[in-house]
């Protein structure tokens, strides 16, 4: 998706030499880029950033590690019941 949109990005650039409102264009996209498609990865998930707050206690390190843990937990339940359902619905599909 990313590349998608740099690619559009140089394409509305090189088009802008003949226009400059192709430039226009491309830093809108850009502006849109960074606004909406960059900014919710960065803030989507527990173990996204270095954890806020307090110093190096261990406790918070423990607490950080435990629920690292249980989020790796239950993205492997959720894995594990999609590959089970898939197996389900489309038998003829699977590698034996």
């Amino acid at each position: 998706m990313g590349t998608l949109i740099v690619l559009a990005i140089l394409v509305l650039v090189v088009l802008g030499f003949n226009s400059p409102v192709w430039w226009l264009a491309a830093a809108a996209l850009v502006y849109l880029y960074v606004r909406f498609l960059r900014a919710g990865q960065g803030a989507s998930g527990p173990s996204s950033g270095g954890g806020g707050g307090g110093g190096g206690s261990s406790s918070s390190s423990t607490a950080r590690m435990d629920s690292d843990y249980h989020s790796y937990r239950q993205r492997r339940d959720r894995m594990a019941k999609w590959e089970r359902r898939y197996r389900r619905e489309r038998p003829w599909n699977v590698k034996k």
